[in-house]
């Protein structure tokens, strides 16, 4: 790792930056030319001349899955009524956007809700129009500066080396004063990924005798949660909102331990908190919207989730879920008209894509069906089960995309009579996502409203037995030694229910086992798929973290080189 100890030599990092800073890739975001050419002729000035432009988000995005920045500058006003911060959001969710990238926001926007939205999501910083070259200059150094210090961590994070990050960490905390809380902010998340709970436990305390650190008191809330002290964990999020209001992701961690206590009234108050202070995060939106419909709060779903289908309409983050909920809503509300409309828009947005159809197709179902006819609904949802069936077989059943969407079908299929091809989507779904709390209420939902709540009880519990038992004999077999069984074992168990769990036990055991008997490329590439989808599925699971850690070892052992599989992933701490 290049560093050097010395103030003076930290002085000269920061001129060679400067000297560096002509080399760097910039994106300009802005929707009009005449303020893109200015701010390239104020980059020119700077020496820098690779420079691209962009007037849209669907050019941003075209933009940076084709070229790799090192610097983005995006105006906070965007097209058709969006904003840079959304755009943030959308890379950041698309995993686009590498932590080692400058992200920069440019606006003339002071009101509250725009700086709070901005400071949330992170951007490593804003410039308030106008501003002189110079000013520019200053600002892209000092957050180049801080990206070069840090790059170490950022590089190991990606390929999987978190005892390496970690000793990177100490190595900045130890050498570099000015940047060791942003050093003890990643060391203490990937003790928590690695499941060491009980060091980053003593790390956030030391922190907090200090001084009082928002992240820190919200690192050790995490911690509580991760080893299932969850009054202390409710506690210590409480504290951390009346102490500092402005620090959103504590709402959301204090709404998720809430939801996962079954206190859905509570999770739900803490989410609309949040949302209020900052009203254009979507994401967040869209989970007050689903609490509120499990709360049977229709007006609040509403809001909702019309919020969130306005922001990601022509958007990356765009989900034909936003459309369906919406038209449960609708239809909870006696509405099957406003429903009907709501399809409309879903039918002319997803044109030509199957799942669109789908979509179309089950909440046309739902809105006949509501509306007394009943031979107009089976016909819709016969032709969404034919579609779906077509789906699973050209993509297989991870391609199906939305998971609710299936349980939406299944609702269809068990008002419409169709009560095994219901039981049959369920069981599917539940036995992939058996350990999503979320998923499995909204199981329990569609049998409760069939009035078959044991039934559904029943099938759960047995679906559960199920899944463990498939895992358990591979994982025991393992631990007798018979490695080349249990990897097969383990395959067939993550190719019959790819959920996170068993896609990551099949990853570990071809790692294991490779670790023993030689790098194999075929298996190599399968495990690396295996824990490609994992990490699709659960980007901050302490399971995928540590499989990946597991790859990078084994590899390293080889001389094989590790995929760059981070990209953009959001820090961790945003996904409590």
């Amino acid at each position: 790792m290049f560093f050097m100890n010395s103030h003076d030599q930290s002085l000269a990092l920061l001129q060679t930056l400067q000297t560096e800073l002509p080399k760097q890739r910039v994106l300009i975001i802005d929707r009009h030319p005449p303020a893109r050419d200015s701010m390239r002729l104020m980059l020119s000035n700077l020496g820098i001349t690779l420079v691209h432009g962009a007037g849209s988000s669907a050019e941003v995005l075209r933009q940076v899955r084709n070229n790799r920045f090192d610097i983005i500058l995006s105006d906070y006003i965007l097209e058709d009524g969006r904003d840079g911060q959304q755009l943030l959001e959308e890379l950041r969710h698309a995993r686009l956007l590498p932590l080692s990238a400058v992200y920069m926001i440019v606006t003339s926007e002071r009101s509250y809700h725009n700086v709070v939205s901005l400071a949330e999501l992170t951007p490593d910083d804003y410039l308030i129009k106008p501003f002189t070259a110079e000013m520019l200059q200053g600002r892209l150094i000092k957050a180049l500066h801080r990206k070069y210090i840090l790059k170490d961590i950022y590089s190991q994070m990606a390929r999987g080396e978190f005892p390496e990050a970690i000793e990177s960490c100490d190595q900045i905390i130890a050498e570099f004063p000015a940047y060791q809380l942003d050093a003890q902010r990643f060391k203490g998340e990937l003790l928590q990924a690695l499941d060491k709970n009980e060091e980053a436990r003593r790390l956030y305390e030391g922190l907090l005798t200090l001084k009082p650190i928002p992240w820190a008191k919200m690192g050790l809330a995490m911690v509580a949660r991760n080893e299932n002290h969850l009054e202390e964990a409710e506690q210590l999020a409480a504290e951390l909102i009346e102490e500092n209001p402005d620090f959103l992701s504590a709402y959301d961690f204090l709404s998720l331990v809430r939801e996962s206590q079954g206190h859905l009234v509570e999770a739900q108050e803490a989410l609309q908190e949040a949302a209020l202070r900052a009203p254009h995060n979507t994401l967040r939106q869209r989970q007050v919207g689903d609490l509120a419909l499990q709360n049977n709060e229709l007006d609040v779903a509403e809001k909702a989730y019309s919020r969130v289908l306005e922001r990601h309409r022509g958007s990356s983050l765009r989900s034909v879920d936003d459309y369906t909920s919406l038209s449960k809503v609708q239809l909870e509300k006696g509405n099957p008209t406003a429903a009907r409309e709501i399809i409309k828009h879903l039918r002319r947005d997803w044109r030509g894509e199957k799942q669109g159809e789908l979509a179309a197709l089950v909440m046309e179902g739902l809105a006949s069906k509501k509306e007394g006819n009943e031979a107009k609904a089976q016909q819709a949802v016969e032709q969404a089960l034919a579609l779906q069936k077509e789906l699973a077989e050209e993509t297989g059943m991870e391609g199906l995309g939305s998971k609710r969407l299936t349980v939406d079908l299944a609702q269809a299929c068990m008002e419409t009579g169709k009560e095994m091809e219901a039981h049959e989507l369920l069981r599917q779904v539940a036995t992939e996502h058996h350990d999503d709390f979320r998923v499995i209420s909204h199981i329990e939902g569609v049998f409760e409203k069939s009035g078959q709540v044991d039934v559904g009880r029943a099938m759960l519990e047995e679906v559960g037995a199920e899944v463990v038992n498939l895992n358990n004999a591979g994982v025991l077999i393992a631990r007798d030694g018979e490695l080349r069984t249990s990897v097969d074992m383990l395959m067939n168990a993550a190719n019959r229910v790819p959920n996170v769990q068993f896609l990551v036990n099949a990853a570990r055991a071809i790692f294991t086992l490779m670790d023993q008997q030689g790098w194999d490329a075929d298996l190599a590439a399968k495990a690396i798929d295996y824990l490609q989808r994992a990490q699709a599925k659960a980007p901050r699971n302490p399971r995928v973290l540590q499989a990946r850690e597991i790859h990078a070892q084994v590899a390293r052992k080889y001389g094989i080189d590790t995929l760059d599989m981070e990209a953009g992933a959001p820090p961790m701490e945003k996904h409590p």
